[in-house]
């Protein structure tokens, strides 16, 4: 049994790894780690102390309908995707959670992430539990793990809650099971829309009117994931005609990674070359990321969209607020921030170092390279959904393409032109911190013929540029592979960046495993 939490969560492939047996166990955990943060303690788990009370999950009071609801006590909701078996791993969880007199509310069909995440704050419950593995290949399942306020939790809790799945595998602790139908009947899980709550949270923070008046045709690309459904409703309440693609319900993904990025989205592109749209919009397996296409069918990636989304809510909305974005992402923030005379400030990979910062300071926008952005008045939870209804507002008002607006943009002599690439390759394990020192050893003077002008070693090795390029290689949290990205101003240079990196990668590891 090899349980470990990542960026954002656990995840691990089906039927390997990622069983019932599994998931039981990591649910028993968050269920003791929940009730411990309330002074109590899971029933039949041991003595007392510190003034803890015991719970019980057969404990009832009458309701004012006459029937039986659980004892006042933690409550967390629970969600699920579209993956092979995400509605029955989610079940389980919640019979396991229900055993330990936690009481669920669970999602009555696959919701996205940030649909799930409002709720807990709709509901003021003690965190969530959502069943994704996001935008990994179709043979992962997962689990996130929610915080009261919505967003991701710290690496601490995670921490604990993985400390005692192996502490209770030591000790001979089972989960504890109630099964469903039992469960519903006392009170205990309770199915739930998580739509009708978000809705009313996204009007606020959305002008529906403007889209409403222009009334663009817009594009759809669920790539199969938890977006289906959601984002089109959404956006045909705002008025707009939407024709949407890769909706049904298909579990394998139809053999695709469900992930907002150019080399999955050619549906998408083709869609918008044939078509009469004015804008197109991707969202991921669990619709926390963003992707977008403009429309002639070229690719706007998540660097793009942060850059254009910062410079409509300072200019347009008249906001202001820190920038907040990961080492993965673009230039064009910082140039931007300066502009507008904001703060930046720049994190590790994974949304929660982003979450982390919302909760303690006026982020204006906050985001990575992958697609996963907030916004101020927002929850701290990456959101495509919310993206992609922001992108069509600013679209709507504008009168603009987004091809458009980012021409413009990279025409300021302020901003420039920046490009953007990524390589993914697949590496054996290896302990991130002796890649970096082995990266660190002999760094280079100059890459693509630029001299380097800073070495950071915040999340793996980044090296920036004296021209603002920038090369980054850092493992990824959640697959077995190494990721490579660069930024420059053509993509011939991106490429030469990203072939010296691949260089140097390679290096480094061979010399970790000649060590």
């Amino acid at each position: 049994m090899r349980i470990s939490f990542g960026t954002d969560g656990w995840r691990a492939v089906i039927s390997d790894e990622f069983t019932f047996a599994n998931v039981q166990r990591v649910a028993q955990a968050i269920a003791e780690r929940t009730l411990n943060q309330m002074g109590r303690r899971a029933p039949n788990s041991g003595p007392l102390t510190n003034g803890e009370q015991q719970v019980s999950a057969d404990k009832q009071v009458p309701a004012d309908n006459g029937t039986t609801t659980p004892e006042t006590g933690p409550a967390l909701v629970v969600g699920f995707d579209t993956r092979f078996l995400s509605d029955r791993y989610a079940v389980a969880v919640a019979e396991v959670l229900a055993a330990n007199g936690i009481r669920v509310w669970l999602a009555q069909a696959d919701a996205p992430t940030p649909m799930i995440s409002y709720a807990i704050v709709d509901k003021q419950a003690a965190g969530g539990v959502m069943i994704t593995a996001s935008h990994n290949p179709p043979r992962y399942n997962g689990i996130k793990l929610k915080s009261a306020h919505g967003g991701s939790v710290t690496a601490s809790v995670a921490k604990d809650v993985e400390s005692r799945i192996y502490s209770n595998a030591a000790a001979g602790i089972t989960p504890r099971q109630l099964d469903y139908a039992t469960a519903v009947t006392r009170g205990l899980i309770t199915r739930f829309d998580p739509l009708p709550a978000y809705r009313a949270h996204v009007v606020k923070l959305v002008d529906f009117d403007a889209i409403r008046t222009a009334a663009p045709a817009v594009a759809v690309d669920a790539m199969y994931g938890t977006g289906r459904v959601y984002l089109h409703r959404l956006l045909a309440e705002a008025g707009c005609s939407v024709h949407e693609i890769r909706a049904e319900m298909n579990p394998g993904f139809n053999g695709i990674h469900p992930e907002p990025i150019a080399q999955h989205l050619e549906p998408l592109f083709a869609l918008m070359r044939e078509g009469d749209f004015r804008i197109g919009l991707a969202t991921d397996g669990d619709a926390d990321r963003i992707g977008a296409a403009d429309v002639d069918g070229r690719f706007i990636d998540p660097h793009c969209i942060m850059a254009l989304l910062l410079q409509y809510l300072v200019e347009s909305r008249h906001l202001t607020g820190s920038v907040v974005k990961t080492v993965s992402t673009t230039q064009m923030l910082n140039r931007l921030a300066a502009r507008f005379d904001l703060p930046v400030r720049e994190t590790p990979v994974g949304f929660n170092h982003i979450s982390d910062l919302m909760l303690t300071e006026n982020v204006l926008i906050g985001g990575e390279e992958s697609g996963g952005i907030s916004i101020q008045g927002h929850i701290p939870e990456g959101d495509g959904v919310l993206m992609g209804l922001l992108l069509v507002e600013m679209v709507a008002t504008t009168g603009k393409t987004l091809g458009e607006l980012l021409d413009s943009l990279m025409a300021a002599p302020d901003i420039g032109v920046f490009c953007y690439g990524r390589v993914d390759q697949p590496v054996r394990p290896f302990k991130k911190a002796d890649l970096v020192a082995s990266l660190l050893r002999r760094p280079p003077q100059e890459l693509a013929g630029v001299a380097v002008a800073q070495i950071q070693d915040r999340d793996g090795v980044k090296l920036l540029m004296t021209d603002q390029s920038w090369l980054l290689i850092r493992p990824s949290g959640t697959e077995p592979v190494l990721r490579i990205y660069a930024e420059s101003h053509t993509p011939a240079q991106v490429q030469k960046l990203l072939d010296d990196g691949v260089g140097m990668a390679e290096t480094a590891l061979a010399a970790l495993a000649g060590s």
